[in-house]
């Protein structure tokens, strides 16, 4: 049997080209969303004391980490930087998992760590700043600590997957998902673990004293009680649509990831998710599931139930790992030489689709478009819908983002003689901006990345819109000649 001492070096070898991978290009990239630069922002005011928006998304323990990184600089890479390499480790947990489980060789356990971390919506998820990252290292660290509760139950193994799931739900509210997945492996193992000697309600503390610990730090900072619990509910069921129009959060469409798996990531990733289908018809409830059906009960839970809501690649974040991992366990049935060769050519059609997607539309004109609104004194400035000037204009001048052309006109009677017509709007599709094109332009700058289809893709989450009408609004916004337009008032 492999020992970690001999797939450490392999694994960390491929971690370090992983990395190398994600950061590549990093340092002159904007932060690409809005989402991305509001964390920025509330990281800064919570470093600061403030924690007016500590459960923003619900997310409380994100602004925390990051808050002591605020203290030393403001820089917005470095955030993003530090981010990218969270996913990395994300990445080495859930490999150092597998390899384990399945007792990959050193070499085999570098080959998946490569073939794992270069897929194409990791590596673009992996350079923005959301709490994906850190959502991704508690999954893969809940991921085997369940699996270990499982093959070994004790009460000792289902507390540290309690803690894993706890500490998932400080970054992330979507880790409420994983609970319908929990119930169905539970009711599975049929053990009856979770009910004897009182193990079911001290559970239940675990998961609820972080709500009453941050609660009452809400409450000393003059927020009401039940704010964070509260975000789930507004999730779930929006009092208003927004600034897109996109008031519902169900909409089943069982063909949107699909397409996506299609369009954008490897043919590996088919036979992750089909191939271990031939293996359950073996299985009988109350016995231990095998490392491979139970990553693909996980994948497939996630697929089906992210089907049911609004959309976005983001949706599948932590079964794409599953599914690389679950083709390469397939592939291992080839001899070592094919084995070698097939993945190695999986990964270079994996780089080339990061060239064509990713680094393809890095490069930012946002620092341009900041050096010229200083050289012209240009004070606080107005923004449509994006924020990615807002990092570079931080702390002297402000950038505010608007969301009408109305709510813009009124801000222009307080000051704001200029305004940036950020083709983020078209990502975000809203379209009460398309009137703003046709006033007079003092500069203009192109910006690669609100052109590219996975930041849209992104977006359908927000827009409430299917697939190929994403990808319409995407070929649209091509045809701009410029993304970034200042207009003087």
């Amino acid at each position: 049997m492999p020992s970690l001492r001999s797939q450490l070096p392999w694994l960390l070898s491929a971690l370090l080209l992983v990395a190398a991978v994600r950061l590549y290009g990093l340092a002159g990239a904007a932060l690409p969303d809005y989402d991305s630069v509001r964390n920025w922002q509330i990281v800064q005011e919570v470093a600061r004391g403030q924690l007016l928006h500590l459960f923003h998304h619900g997310s409380p323990v994100f602004s925390l980490v990051y808050a002591p990184v605020a203290w030393l600089t403001a820089d917005y890479r470095v955030f993003q930087h530090l981010n990218a390499l969270v996913a990395v480790a994300a990445l080495g947990l859930l490999v150092a998992f597998i390899a384990r489980e399945t007792q990959l060789p050193g070499w085999q356990t570098g080959l998946l760590a490569l073939l794992a971390g270069t897929g194409l919506f990791l590596t673009f998820s992996g350079r923005d700043f959301t709490m994906s990252s850190w959502s991704l290292l508690c999954f893969a660290g809940l991921l085997r600590a369940y699996y270990r509760r499982l093959q070994l139950p004790s009460a000792a193994a289902l507390y540290r997957a309690t803690g894993w799931l706890v500490l998932g739900l400080g970054f992330n509210y979507k880790f409420l998902l994983t609970l319908p997945i929990l119930a169905v492996l539970e009711w599975w193992r049929a053990d009856g673990l979770l009910w004897r000697h009182g193990h079911w309600w001290r559970v239940a503390g675990l998961l609820v004293a972080p709500y009453l610990v941050l609660g009452g730090v809400g409450v000393l900072a003059g927020l009401p009680w039940y704010l964070w619990p509260a975000i789930y509910y507004k999730v779930a069921f929006p009092d208003a649509a927004n600034a897109a129009g996109r008031a519902a959060t169900i909409r089943p469409d069982g063909l949107y990831y699909l397409r996506y798996l299609w369009d954008f990531e490897s043919g590996v990733v088919w036979l992750g998710l089909l191939g271990p289908l031939l293996a359950v018809r073996r299985l009988r409830r109350g016995q231990a599931l095998p490392p491979e059906l139970y990553l693909a009960v996980w994948g497939w839970c996630l697929l089906a139930g992210m089907s049911l809501l609004i959309k976005a690649p983001r949706g599948l974040l932590w079964a794409y790992g599953l599914w690389y991992a679950l083709a390469f366990l397939q592939l291992r049935r080839l001899p070592a030489v094919g084995l070698a060769t097939v993945v190695i050519g999986a990964v270079g059609l994996n780089l080339h689709r990061i060239q064509r997607e990713i680094y393809a539309y890095a490069p930012s004109s946002y620092p341009a478009v900041a050096t010229w609104l200083q050289k012209h004194g240009a004070g606080p400035v107005l923004s449509t819908v994006g924020l990615g000037l807002a990092p570079l204009r931080f702390p002297t001048d402000s950038v505010r983002a608007v969301f009408s052309p109305q709510q813009a006109a009124a801000l222009r009677q307080r000051g704001y003689r200029y305004l940036l017509v950020d083709g983020y709007w078209r990502v975000t599709n809203v379209a009460a901006f398309d009137s703003l094109r046709y006033l007079p332009t003092v500069a203009a700058w192109r910006e690669p990345l609100l052109t590219s289809p996975l930041l849209f893709l992104e977006h359908s989450e927000f827009t409430g819109l299917g697939y190929e009408q994403t990808l319409h609004l995407q070929r649209v916004a091509r045809q701009d000649s410029v993304q970034l337009r200042v207009v003087r008032w």
